[in-house]
């Protein structure tokens, strides 16, 4: 039976990016998600639905998520139904990229609050019900994942997302200049490099991690 992989794109992206990947993935089913709303709890269950979707279609399900695409998925519930993750670029503290964007527009957390929304000269709205639900969903995430990053991404530092791959046991390539968006040729060159160099590692980490999450059980059994 195929895989499929499900690619989630990130913020002025579209579904149609996914087409990039099937080159790269030649014997498994590429599919992109247009999603039609841009909060966690909304895009989070779009992101579940297509998940379940494919999960009864196929045995194994792939994810690629690039941006928000990959902290909307964090937040989608999809754990259990995801057997690997490629993320590139990924926002995987958004209360700490909240704020830095309140410092930058000058705006206090007791005017976000009193305002409920504040739009912003660089284009972002600031919303108190979405800083709200990012306080009180920590990230949980359990799926193996290797993650490809920029040394100049902008919006994600080194520091924070190395926290998030030693926290989730995630495998961390950095390219050396990379910018958050990746597109130069040059960027495209080193994320199709690194997808496919990813490939044969990531089956025996997968393996690894199978069997240690089984021995754990059957010890949690006979303890």
């Amino acid at each position: 039976m195929m895989e499929a992989i499900i690619y989630i794109h990130g913020k002025g992206g579209s579904a149609t990016e996914s087409e990039h990947y099937k080159p790269l993935f030649p014997d498994n089913e590429v599919i992109g998600l247009d999603y039609q709303t841009f909060t966690p709890w909304e895009t989070g269950m779009e992101i579940y639905d297509a998940v379940k979707e494919l999960k009864s279609k196929y045995e194994n399900v792939i994810l690629i998520a690039n941006s928000i695409g990959a902290f909307f998925s964090i937040n989608a519930g999809i754990d259990d139904m995801i057997q690997k993750a490629y993320f590139i670029s990924p926002i995987v503290d958004m209360e700490t990229l909240i704020s830095d964007m309140m410092k930058w527009a000058n705006v206090t957390e007791q005017e976000l609050e009193s305002e409920g929304v504040v739009h912003t000269e660089f284009g972002e709205d600031l919303s108190w019900e979405y800083l709200s639900y990012v306080r009180s969903h920590p990230i949980k995430w359990r799926v193996p994942t290797q993650i490809l990053y920029g040394s100049n991404d902008h919006l994600t530092s080194l520091e924070t997302i190395t926290d998030f791959a030693n926290k989730h046991q995630a495998t961390l390539t950095i390219m050396k200049n990379g910018e958050h968006w990746f597109h130069t040729e040059d960027q495209m060159l080193f994320l199709d490099n690194w997808i496919k160099a990813m490939k044969p590692f990531f089956s025996i980490m997968v393996f690894f991690l199978r069997f240690y999450l089984y021995i754990s059980k059957f010890y949690r059994i006979f303890a």
